[in-house]
């Protein structure tokens, strides 16, 4: 059955003292809200919708920038959660199948816990997420009677009884489209806080002789990020989840609490990542390669049998072969270096293609950018490039070719041939020490 996303991502964030959005606080490297639509994407949505409020434009693009297809719809007055939903009902109206109603502050929600909510909707109309909180706080409790939801209780409105439940709402929630917005224009907002509440639909669908049911996940997944520290809580929760998914899938991981992922970083079985070593957005490591200590990696793809580091740092763009060696204080961005390539130690590859089983001296620079536009430097397969060797970009190296150490490559270098690109040297016997003299006496008379 087909399912849409509105994802709601109106508020301010006030407790996070900042002009960022909050939804666009970053775990894992990634806005909250890529959390939150990453979460949705495996359920394969017909449509998403993501409501904005606060900081609207910058948040389109985080959602545009994350989905191209992604709507989005802005909340100008923030009057609750039904309201927010509210705002999406034009853009679904068409919708057919179900709408599950999720939060971009709220970035730890499974997708296996998705799923069970779907499944749910086999026996009730409308399905909410609920946990079991150690401490209840001031959650909305979840009021049941068996297995079926009879309402759901704002902290603020409830009895002494009720604020005695430990089942609490999530926020998240699941109905077929159409009777989603039908029961969304049905809510009112007299209570404590004179807001349109979503929590209100559970009670709204069973007044039409509906069932409400709950799903119950573990506490942690539903943490919702309104606070600098709630959010260092997350991302500590992301990794230590991402950490044991790698051990579990057959990564080896020297020092666990040491390593960083991504929101989306893949790393295939038999893989060892090394102590201290962070992931950026967009990065897959293939079976069998390793990542040794202190590495920083980001928007790059690392084939099987590749070594990288230690201390290397591997940029977007950046496309490694299999057996591919990266050493330490290396630098790759924009670049492809094909099968069995080397590059060994303190060297900068920019914009560049590099063939097979080429090797790359220590202190090479592909010097690519002129002040306004970069330019790319091609070396072709079995090359050897000297160390020291800067090549100035647009050049090409051919296939065998070698650069002499030192050299500034200013211009193509053919196949098969060895290009020398410095000063000759110069050597004056007993130069040194007459001109150290003359130097101490100079120094000596300005006393």
């Amino acid at each position: 059955m087909p399912v849409s996303l509105v994802i709601l991502a109106a508020g301010q964030g006030t407790r996070m003292n900042s002009d960022l959005p909050k939804v666009l606080h970053l775990v894992a490297g990634s806005p909250l809200l890529h959390h939150a639509m990453q979460a949705g994407r495996s359920l394969g949505p017909e449509r998403v919708v993501v409501v904005t409020g606060h900081g609207a434009d910058a948040v389109t693009k985080a959602t545009l920038a994350f989905d191209e297809d992604a709507l989005t719809v802005v909340q100008s007055e923030q009057k609750g959660t039904a309201h927010a939903v509210a705002q999406a009902a034009p853009l679904l109206a068409d919708a057919s199948g179900d709408v599950i109603v999720l939060y971009g502050d709220t970035p730890l929600v499974r997708p296996e816990t998705l799923e069970a909510m779907l499944a749910a909707r086999a026996q009730h109309a409308v399905v909410v997420l609920g946990f079991h909180a150690a401490d209840p706080g001031r959650y909305g409790r979840l009021v049941t009677e068996g297995d079926a939801l009879q309402k759901i209780v704002e902290y603020k409105d409830a009895s002494p009884e009720e604020r005695a439940i430990t089942l609490c709402n999530s926020g998240v929630i699941c109905a077929d489209a159409k009777l989603m917005f039908a029961l969304v224009a049905e809510v009112g907002n007299a209570n404590a806080s004179g807001e349109y509440y979503l929590t209100d639909l559970p009670e709204l669908a069973r007044k039409r002789g509906l069932s409400a049911g709950v799903v119950i996940c573990p506490e942690d997944e539903t943490l919702g990020v309104n606070t600098r520290a709630q959010l260092a809580e997350a991302e500590r929760a992301f990794q230590a989840r991402a950490r044991a998914e790698a051990l579990e899938n057959g990564v080896t991981l020297t020092a666990p609490d040491t390593v960083f992922f991504g929101l989306d970083t893949v790393v295939g079985r038999d893989a060892i990542i090394g102590p201290n070593v962070i992931f950026g957005p967009g990065v897959t490591i293939e079976s069998g390669a390793e990542i040794k200590p202190f590495c920083h990696l980001e928007g790059c793809h690392i084939s099987r049998g590749a070594t990288i580091g230690p201390f290397a740092r591997l940029r977007p763009g950046a496309e490694l072969a299999e057996d591919v060696h990266i050493g330490n204080f290396v630098e790759i961005k924009n670049a492809i270096l094909d099968e069995g390539v080397k590059v060994g130690h303190l060297t900068y590859i920019g914009d560049a293609d590099v063939g097979e089983f080429t090797n790359i001296g220590a202190g090479t620079v592909t010097c690519n950018y002129d002040g306004v536009m970069k330019h790319r430097t091609r070396i072709g397969k079995n090359a050897f490039i000297g160390s020291d060797t800067m090549l100035v970009a647009p050049v090409t190296v051919g296939d065998n070719a070698l650069t002499a150490s030192g050299s500034v490559i200013t211009e193509d270098v053919p196949a098969e041939a060895l290009a020398i690109g410095r000063a000759r040297q110069v050597t004056k016997p007993g130069l040194a020490t007459r001109l150290r003299e003359h130097l101490q006496k100079l120094k000596a008379s300005r006393k």
